[in-house]
């Protein structure tokens, strides 16, 4: 594989582009710091397939990222391949309000073929090219310039390594017919409406206090508030106030400026300086949420009982003896609380549709209506069906 200096030219990064728009796949990673901005900003972008890599500099002067996200955004004939792609996406949402697409995540895909949960970079490149990743530059600051040549080295393997295990990864997949499995959560991962900001609902990413609309209706106001405030200065949110103060404002409002310095969390200052004004000016104008906003009344849990709680235990047996028998991650079947709500006698949940029922609902759903049951066979513990078991008993009886 060719790997290419630190590009930091336009004209480089077009062509560099071109020819990589003429393959099936590139793969994609990116380095950033995110400590002290509102918006991560991006330090290096890596991208390559199993022809050639390139590190690419965003901070380069004048460089124009534009052919870059071309081809992350608008080649539809172009694979974009990521590991725990998350924060990548987010990033290239960042500067071009679109997602890369068509997208794989070697990550979620690992969940589909084995019974890693979140499998990380280094422990992939391992189980799949049996090599070692140096992590002497994992906790370089990006922002930093020059580059050593170390760092850039460290910085492409993220590429050129996902470039050789990315075609086993399908190949397996394919032998195995679940890529089918994949389709929605890389889906999921490319929606846009999971990185835009949209200030009207920032108040749902904090831990709301209740269902009253006064408080909720306060807590939007002052979610939308911080939003602004952060972007401004360009600082995390959290320094400007952090969500468990900001929602013991919501619900407990001061009446005046002078009482935000009795807020846990607050300053003295607020009681005087400019920003506790405008806090105090968003309370006051703040309205109650309306009923079509509120979130869904919390359940009270499910009403299992002792008897239901020991079938959610069973079901949880059930699924760990499954993941083992196919080789698959339990994360991407179903969830624990998926499986209380089975119990308790709720039918619609994603684990009774399609694929994951075929590969494990149905026999969950048998379990709690008992007609599936557990045997030990040489030592192993394993499902069986009752319909069997009265079989085999039968002609153990006619036998003898």
């Amino acid at each position: 594989m060719k790997i290419h200096p630190l590009i930091t030219k336009s004209a480089e990064l077009a062509e560099l582009c071109e020819r990589l728009a003429e393959h099936d796949f590139v793969c994609v990673d990116t380095e950033f710091m995110r400590e002290n901005t509102y918006y991560p900003l991006l330090c290096l972008i890596q991208i390559g397939n199993g022809e050639e890599a390139a590190a690419v500099d965003p901070l380069a002067k004048g460089i124009d990222l534009t052919p870059l996200w071309n081809l992350l955004c608008e080649n539809e004939d172009v694979l974009k391949v990521f590991h725990a792609g998350g924060q990548d996406v987010e990033i290239v949402y960042n500067f071009t309000g679109k997602t890369p697409h068509p997208i794989f995540d070697t990550q979620i895909a690992m969940m589909a073929i084995s019974q890693s949960e979140q499998i990380g970079y280094a422990n992939l490149v391992e189980s799949w090219l049996g090599k070692t990743i140096d992590k002497g530059a994992r906790f370089t600051d990006w922002s930093r310039r020059p580059l050593t040549e170390r760092q850039i080295e460290y910085a492409i393997g993220d590429v050129t390594y996902l470039a050789d295990i990315f075609p086993r990864i399908l190949k397996k997949l394919i032998k195995t017919d679940r890529g089918h499995w994949l389709d929605a959560e890389m889906e999921k991962l490319a929606d846009p409406a999971n990185y835009a900001n949209d200030l009207e609902v920032a108040w749902r990413r904090i831990r709301a206090p209740g269902r009253n609309p006064a408080v909720l209706g306060r807590l939007k106001a002052l979610a939308a508030w911080r939003e602004t405030e952060a972007q401004g200065k360009d600082i995390p949110r959290g320094r400007i106030i952090r969500d468990e103060t900001l929602a013991d404002i919501a619900s407990h409002p001061p009446k005046k400026q002078a009482d935000l310095a009795k807020v846990r969390g607050l300053s003295q200052a607020w009681a005087e300086n400019d920003i506790g004004k405008r806090l105090m000016k968003v309370l006051a104008g703040a309205e109650p949420l309306p009923s079509d906003e509120l979130p869904e009344r919390a359940g009270r849990g499910a009403p299992l009982g002792k008897e239901g709680a020991l079938v959610a235990d069973l079901l949880k047996l059930l699924l760990k003896i499954r993941c083992r028998e196919i080789d698959v991650a339990s994360r991407l079947l179903t969830r624990s609380d998926e499986m209380e709500a089975l119990a308790a006698g709720i039918r619609k949940l994603p684990v009774l549709e399609g694929w994951r029922y075929e590969v494990f609902g149905r026999d969950a759903l048998e379990l709690v209506e008992g007609k599936l049951a557990f045997a030990v066979e040489k030592g192993r513990l394993k499902m069986a069906h009752i319909d069997d078991i009265h079989a085999d008993m039968a002609s153990q009886a006619v036998a003898e």
